[in-house]
């Protein structure tokens, strides 16, 4: 089938293009490579197949429309391009609003034109539900966790945009929403935590546990910021991308749904806990710098998963400790590349 994915040479897109050409379906990448890492990203995924590579922004709705009018209609088209940090929105809000809300509704108009019988995956966040302050939440000795909802924020929770990163993302969400219930489109959100894994050149203020990982393997220096008991539920990439293919194969019942799709409280970890693996791991104490809490940071996030287990039989495969692991030996034996790729390591 045609596969386009918009952002496909970003640390998810690639991961999820390789596994699309190893079944040997066509697809289309589409992505501006202003990341770090994602010239690296692209001539590796070269190398696992054919896709057909088009440099472009989804800002720009001229060249979208040509890119759609050449090549479509598509099958599947899986949005993964965006602005992905909390802190750079706060710095640049307009360019974050104009690449996440317009970039999607951009996108959302040019399916509807030109390939409006494709599935349509939105790559959303879980920032979506805000600092989370009408949940209740103790501090222990290992991190934060909630009073009383066990299995973590559920698919109804109030919708409650924090920072400008996550009110763009939650605009996107919504329109994608409403371009099912109002065009018919075959449009899914996936409200995704925290993931990590291969191929993922993680920085300081977006993927957070590459990076810790990259650091302290190149020797530099990493920051907590808050008291390092904030809680995540992370999740490793080719579960993310078994999630992708789930609901294109179950498309009948997720069409216009709304999914989180993170770790779970299974794989809810606290942040200071990937530097005490990699301290236990290498033998060498790590003494991490301290700093303020970051706007938008939530004490605690956990993603209730049950509705996409019951709905797509889903749920991750891969641990905390497992995914932490195998991503801490790909870079351990792929350090150069980051050395090539980002300043400092």
């Amino acid at each position: 089938m045609k596969v386009l994915i918009t952002g496909g040479a970003g640390f998810i897109g690639v991961n999820a293009a390789a596994s699309f050409l190893a079944l040997r379906d066509k697809v289309y990448v589409y992505d501006n490579l202003c990341r770090p890492g994602t010239g690296a990203n692209l001539r590796w995924l070269k190398a696992q197949g054919k896709p057909v590579f088009c440099r472009g922004d989804i800002r720009d709705v001229s060249r979208l429309r040509t890119f759609f009018r050449r090549h479509g209609p598509f099958a599947l088209i899986l949005h993964l391009a965006g602005q992905v940090a909390v802190t750079t929105s706060v710095i640049e809000p307009r360019e974050d609003f104009e690449i996440n809300a317009l970039g999607t509704f951009n996108l959302l108009e040019a399916t509807r034109q030109y390939s409006p019988r494709a599935v349509f995956i939105f790559a959303s966040t879980n920032k979506v539900y805000g600092g989370l302050e009408k949940a209740s939440v103790v501090k222990g000795s290992k991190g934060y966790r909630f009073q009383r909802l066990k299995q973590g924020i559920p698919e109804d929770w109030p919708l409650d945009f924090h920072s400008p990163y996550g009110c763009s993302k939650g605009a996107a969400d919504q329109y994608v929403r409403d371009y099912h219930r109002i065009y018919g489109l075959k449009t899914v959100v996936m409200r995704q935590s925290c993931i990590y894994g291969y191929r993922q050149f993680g920085l300081e203020d977006q993927g957070w546990v590459a990076w810790f990982l990259i650091a302290l393997n190149g020797g530099i220096p990493v920051t907590i910021y808050g008291d390092g008991l904030q809680v995540r539920d992370i999740l490793f990439i080719d579960d993310l991308v078994a999630a992708y293919r789930l609901v294109y194969k179950n498309i009948g019942r997720s069409v216009g749904r709304v999914y989180n799709i993170g770790g779970g409280p299974r794989n809810a970890i606290a942040v200071r806990e990937v530097i005490d693996y990699y301290a236990a791991w290498s033998g060498k104490p790590v003494r991490p710098r301290r700093s303020g809490w970051r706007p938008g940071d939530q004490k605690i996030y956990i993603s209730d998963i049950r509705k996409a287990g019951r709905e797509l039989s889903w749920s991750p495969k891969v641990s905390a400790a497992q995914g932490i692991a195998r991503l801490n030996e790909w870079i351990s034996e792929n350090l150069c590349l980051f050395k090539n790729v980002l300043p400092g390591v």
